[in-house]
This record gives C-alpha cells, sequence and structure tokens, in this order.
C-alpha cells in the first residue's frame, strides 16, 4: 500500500476587492475621501497612543505620512472635480493585496 504524504502550502498573499465599480463623481469623492480620511485617523490614533506612552516618542514618521495623505486626498479631490464638467461617471477598481511580511 503506498502512501502520499500531503503538502500543506502557506498562502502568502490575499488580495481583496475592495472597490469595483462605476461611480458618478459625487460618489467616487464620497469612497475615496472616506477611505483617505479613514487612514489619516488610523495613524493620528497610533500617534496619539505612542505619544501617551512617552511624550518624547518622536512622531515624524506618522506625520509625514498624514501629511502624504493629506496630499493624496487633495490630488484626489482636484482629479474629481476636473471631472465633473465632463459630465461622465468614474471607475474605480481597488484592490487591496496583503503579503506577509519577511
Amino acid at each position: 500500500m503506498e502512501t502520499k504524504e500531503l503538502v500543506q502550502t502557506e498562502k502568502t498573499t490575499q488580495k481583496i476587492q475592495l472597490i469595483k465599480g462605476e461611480f458618478t463623481p459625487s460618489e467616487a469623492s464620497d469612497v475615496i475621501i472616506a477611505l483617505i480620511d479613514e487612514k489619516i485617523n488610523f495613524h493620528k490614533i497610533q500617534r496619539l497612543q505612542l505619544w501617551e506612552g512617552n511624550h518624547k516618542y518622536e512622531t515624524n514618521q506618522l506625520d509625514g505620512r498624514i501629511n502624504e495623505l493629506r496630499e493624496e486626498k487633495r490630488i484626489a479631490k482636484e482629479f474629481i472635480s476636473n471631472t465633473r464638467g465632463l459630465g461622465r461617471n468614474l471607475k474605480i477598481n481597488g484592490i487591496l493585496e496583503i503579503t506577509v511580511a519577511e
């Protein structure tokens, strides 16, 4: 009798289709701004938690990321604003890719 060894492979990448579809400029703006704002708030909470643990903690990295996200939000608003005059919808395809860190 022959036995075969089952090899279990670990999945190291996961993809989540977060957003997919066609949206009016107003809907697209609502979705994109809400996502960016949520990420900004996440970093603000992280910063506050670190500061509460150590008032001398340097938050430059988190501050920088918050500023980057604010700039991305400004760029997104500008892009969407420029498309409103075209009278067309916007397609959004947002895939969240998660991988195991090395």
